[in-house]
């Protein structure tokens, strides 16, 4: 897994809603994915854009950010690769990854 350090306080679009504690990228997710696929989805993960994740994963994400608890989104690449970011409870860590990679 790559890893990169949470630096920033808040995005262009808008203010982050949580953070993200450190970023991992899985090697399988980095040789499907563009980077800036993955910054731009990692940018809508923080500032609370879900992607196509069902009602009641937004539900729950919703609930977590009160909670500190896990936060889950899903994505898809421009070739339609379904892809996952889940921050841990706490919000220390970040993860970008395959569904298949889970």
């Amino acid at each position: 897994m790559i890893a990169f350090n949470d630096s920033a306080a808040s995005s262009p679009s808008g203010h982050l809603r949580f953070p993200s504690g450190q970023i991992l990228i899985t090697p399988n997710a980095m040789s499907q994915l563009t980077p800036s696929e993955v910054l731009n989805a990692l940018k809508c993960h923080l500032t609370g854009d879900w992607g196509d994740c069902c009602p009641e994963d937004r539900q729950a994400n919703d609930q977590a950010l009160e909670s500190g608890g896990r936060v889950f989104s899903v994505y898809h690449s421009e070739d339609q690769h379904k892809f996952w970011i889940i921050t841990e409870a706490g919000h220390t860590l970040t993860t970008v990854l395959m569904p298949e990679d889970y």
